[in-house]
This record gives C-alpha cells, structure tokens and sequence, in this order.
C-alpha cells in the first residue's frame, strides 16, 4: 500500500493552544454567516413562491420540508458521528484517521440517499402530506416538491458532509465559500425555473425544488474534486486510503450518531404534529402559512446563527478535549452561547419593532395570515434566547461524545412539553394560535435548563473515543 501523503493544509492548533475567546469567534463567524448564507435559499424559495403562487405555496414549502427534514436529519445523523471523530482526531493531530472517517462517511451517505430516502420518499410522500392536515390546495403544491427532495437529495447530503467535516476539524471558512456557491447557483435556478424565462416555462413550487436540487448537484462536483483530485482541503481522499467499506468505522459513525439522528427525527415528528395541530384551527391554511414563514423562515435568523454555533461548540469541545484540555471546552461553550444571546436578541427586537415588515418579504397580505404571523413573532422574539443557549451546549455534549443526552433532553422538551400541552388544551376548550406559540417557548426554555445542567456535570470528559473502543 503505498504512503499516505502529508496534507497540504495542517490542522488548526489555535483551537486547542491559543485564547479561548478567539478560537471560538474564528470558528464561529464564518460557520454563522454559512448557515445564513446557507439559510437564504429558504427565504429565497418562499419570497419568490409567496409573490408568483400565493401563501399555498409558501405552505406547500413549509410543510414539505418539515416532512423531508424528517427522514433527512436521520441520514445526517452520520455527520453527527462523523464530527465527534474527526474533531476528536483533529484535536489529537491525527490527520489519516480524519480522512478515513471522512471518507466512509461519505460512502455510506451515498448509499443511504440512493438506496433509502429516494424510493421511500417518492412513494410514502402522498401519506406524508396527509398526515399533517395539508389541504388538498397545498397538497397539489406540495407533493411535486416533495417527491424531488426525496429523489435528488444527495447534492444536498453531500453539501452537510462536507461542511461537518471541514469544520469538525478546524476549517469554517472553506464550508463558507461552499456555501457562498451554493446559494448563489441556488438563486439563479430559481429565479429562472419559478417565474419562467424565454422558452423555459414557470414551474412555479415545483421550480424551487428543481432549482435547489440542481445547485446542490453541481457543488457535489466541486467537493468530489477537491476530496478525491486536489490537496487544497485539509481533509483529503487518496491512494494509499482503503477504499472498501470499514466496518469498524461505519459503527463508530452510527454508536456516537444514531442518538442524533433519533434527536433530530423526534424533534422533526414534533414539528409534523406541531403543523398538524395547526391546520386543526379554524384558519387552517393562514395559519400553516403564518408558521412557515414565522418560525420555519424568519426564526431561522436565530436558529442558523445558533447551529452555526453549536457547530463551533462541538468542535471547540471535541478538539480540546481530544487534546486534553477538559477546562478549555467548558469555556469554549460557554463563549459561544454569550455570542448566541447577541444574536437572538438582536433579531428578537426586529420581531417585535418592524413584524409587519418582515411578513411583506415574503408577500404576506392576507389580513388573517398577517396577524397570526404578528403574534406568532411576539412569542417567538422570547423564545430565540433559550434556543440559542440550548443549542450552544447541545453542541458542546455532542463534540465531546454524549450524543444521548440532548436526546433524551429533547424528547421531553420538544415532544412531551409542547404536545402534550397542545393535547390536553384541545381536549378541554379547543386550540387557540396562542396556545401553539406559548407551547413552542415552553419547549425550548425547558431544553435550554436541562442543556445546561448536563453539560456541566461533565460526564462527557471520561468517553472514549476510537475505531476499536467503538466496537
């Protein structure tokens, strides 16, 4: 077998030896502004689809993705895996077992995506539509959009891994440019599929969908290059790598990613029968387009910043306890959830200050939509500070190793609070929007508590990590 090259970019050894303040502000600025710029092609695809279909439409995005994000989170789960790994071995100056970790992470999404989540998303997506109350209007929307998720989602998979990857071991600003492309290739499809150009029809929805699939499917190219021909990444694929799959590696990926990736579809079920409790109200329609826009688009000023950050957590966390520094990843996650309250409540200002402005983006005119989306902001403005606290030591648990315990966590916070106070309400009186909102704050304050408590037990300073302990 022939000797592995040396790579031509070497880890970042300030994460784990310099200011702790700064390490975690290098880390975090270009993984925020990623998710941002990242986040874009959401507001991008509601924005133009509100103007040229109509709230059906903005809905019709809203619910689907809330189902696609469903059976996508569980895939993604592996990156979960893959970025305690690779931030542990990064963290160790271990450069080969990251590029084995990388690399049969990528196999095994590849496998996933074709094997999997395409033919099972084509053909259950009708079910799945019903199952959140959809209207036949947003159904007949929806479904298109869907079914192309579904099909075509490895752009998108690969996007995340290389992201992960990247960042997990000290590199967010590659993943920044990435995503720079991304959204930039993202807004020229849409612009040209949604409303139409020359001979190219309007495809309206669906348009959304085949631009953001086909922006994903060229930047694959690119991280297929640059992991596979290039030297220029600090993770890199070569010849002296064993190509077949590892099975030792592939269990490491599923033992530290599985908890993850239950975390991820619990909370999205949650988002399902959140929606599903929405299109109960008696403004069924407005309502599920008030949330779409409201939390799934306009929260996520906070939410992207937030995972930018937890992203940053974890890795900080991970690196500096690879390297054996327990008391530096403690500091790390605190920096990065003082950074996150910034954030959160800057954006929450502008929720409560210029509501009415924000909905008009997205080409919310309707009376009823509009005033739902207004209240919904109010609790929303509040609700941002817990989640961005609560996803800042998410991050910090997950990159030392404890994957179960946001687990655990979120089931209760993001399942058992706000369903069953959902539950219990429309068994008494019937559901008003409000009671929604409050449940949704309930939840995330309760997961902000618990986030913090455990992370600072510190039983994720004595887990293993490796191929061999993870047997």
């Amino acid at each position: 077998m022939a000797a592995a090259p040396r790579p031509v970019k070497e880890f970042d050894r300030s994460i784990v030896e310099g200011p702790i303040p700064r390490a975690v502000w290098r880390l975090a600025w270009p993984t925020m502004l990623h998710n941002v710029i990242g986040g874009l092609q959401g507001i991008v695809d509601h924005a133009m689809v509100g103007h040229y279909v109509g709230f059906t439409g903005n809905a019709a995005i809203g619910v689907s993705w809330q189902i696609f994000l469903v059976v996508m989170l569980f895939i993604n789960s592996l990156f979960v895996g893959m970025g305690v790994l690779v931030a542990r071995f990064a963290g160790k100056n271990e450069p080969e077992k990251v590029n084995r970790t990388v690399y049969q992470a990528f196999i095994t999404t590849a496998v996933l995506s074709f094997g999997v989540l395409a033919p099972l998303g084509y053909f259950l997506s009708p079910s799945l539509l019903g199952l959140v109350n959809a209207t036949p209007e947003v159904q007949a929307e929806a479904l298109p959009y869907l079914r192309i998720l579904f099909l075509y989602s490895i752009g998108m998979l690969v996007f995340f891994l290389v992201g992960a990857a990247l960042r997990s071991a000290g590199d967010p600003k590659t993943p920044l440019r990435y995503g720079l492309g991304l959204t930039f290739l993202n807004l020229v499809f849409n612009v040209i599929l949604i409303r139409g150009l020359g001979p190219i029809p309007a495809f309206g929805t669906t348009g959304a969908a085949m631009g953001t699939v086909m922006a994903g499917g060229v930047m694959m190219l690119v991280a297929v290059h640059r992991l596979f021909f290039s030297s220029r990444w600090v993770v890199q694929f070569h010849r002296g790598m064993n190509w077949k799959p590892d099975w030792s590696i592939i269990r490491s990926l599923f033992r530290f990613g599985i908890p993850a990736g239950i975390q991820g579809v619990a909370m999205n079920v949650a988002g399902v029968m959140l929606l599903r409790y929405v299109g109960s109200l008696e403004h069924s329609g407005q309502a599920q387009a008030a949330y779409a826009v409201g939390y799934t688009q306009l929260f996520s000023l906070i939410t992207w910043t937030s995972v930018g950050l937890m992203g940053a957590a974890a890795a900080i966390a991970g690196q500096n306890l690879g390297a054996g520094h327990p008391n530096r990843a403690v500091h790390g996650v605190h920096v990065a959830s003082l950074i996150g309250l910034g954030v959160a409540a800057t954006v929450g200002a502008m929720f409560l200050l210029i509501p009415r402005a924000l909905l008009g983006v997205f080409g919310m005119d309707d009376p009823v939509v509009v005033d739902l989306g207004v209240e919904l902001l109010t609790y929303l403005s509040v609700s941002g500070l817990f989640i961005t606290v609560a996803l800042s030591y998410t991050g910090g648990l997950q990159g030392t190793g404890d994957t179960r315990s946001p687990l655990y966590i979120s089931l209760v916070s993001q399942i058992v609070i706000p369903l069953g106070m959902c539950a219990v309400i429309q068994a008494v009186r019937g559901l008003n929007p409000g009671d929604i909102w409050l449940a949704i704050l309930l939840g995330h304050m309760t997961r902000s508590v618990l986030s913090i408590v455990r992370f600072r037990q510190r039983k994720w300073q004595y887990i293993e990590v490796d191929f061999d302990s993870a047997r």
